[in-house]
């Protein structure tokens, strides 16, 4: 059983820890990925759980991201911010500009070891015959095992924040919880640490894209 004393703290919510010596953490077997990954024990158990399904049916899931700390969206986000700088004309262009895909640090689902990348993060990959099979796949089938599609076509659910990512699924029965936890606990004076921080009010940032997902995956945060 998950200690929420010590889960629910504002910097496990930010993102603010190391995740590879945190007892609720473990490795993702190689089989499973092509590089180091990480997961809560319940979110990885229930990914095997689906993978061995999916497998029976012809179907190869592979996780090419798991669990980000801070510092590695902190990464991501300033990589992006100052290779942007040749092309916007502001600093809240350059944030929404990020904000199509990627997550300010300390506002990512990533930071809970709870969501992963399927397969590729590339939409062209899902074009083609191979990924739209494993997409449809994980549409009949994932709400099976606890996942869900955060990040549904904004143009059928209404919801706001980032595009489309079909290549992203959260584990719903921990994800809700944190994500509750965090709109509780967390305001966006707590981001900060990185370049362009300071757009995250004007932006709206928590309510816009941290609340911005899929409420019918709502449906699937009981227990598996």
């Amino acid at each position: 059983m998950i200690n929420k004393k010590s889960i629910f703290l504002k910097d496990f919510l930010l993102g603010k820890f190391d995740y590879k010596s945190h007892d609720h953490f473990v490795q993702v077997d190689q089989k499973w990925c092509e590089k180091e990954i990480f997961l809560q024990q319940e979110t990885y158990q229930a990914f095997f759980r689906m993978a061995e399904a999916a497998k029976n049916d012809g179907i190869d899931l592979k996780i090419v991201s798991g669990t980000r700390n801070f510092e590695e969206q902190k990464t991501i986000w300033e990589r992006k911010w100052n290779a942007n700088k040749v092309e916007v004309k502001s600093e809240m262009e350059n944030a929404r500009k990020i904000l199509m895909y990627s997550s300010m640090p300390g506002t990512s689902r990533h930071h809970w070891g709870t969501d992963i990348d399927i397969n590729s993060v590339e939409e062209e990959y899902f074009r083609e015959s191979k990924g739209k099979k494993e997409y449809q796949w994980l549409v009949n089938h994932a709400s099976q095992f606890g996942f869900c599609q955060v990040y549904s076509d904004p143009t059928k659910t209404k919801r706001t924040g980032y595009k489309e990512e079909v290549w992203h699924w959260s584990y719903m029965p921990l994800s809700h919880n944190y994500l509750n936890e965090y709109l509780e606990k967390i305001g966006e004076d707590d981001l900060s640490g990185f370049q362009g921080c300071e757009t995250a009010k004007e932006i709206k940032i928590i309510q816009n894209f941290v609340k911005g997902i899929d409420c019918s995956c709502e449906s699937l945060t009981r227990e598996i």
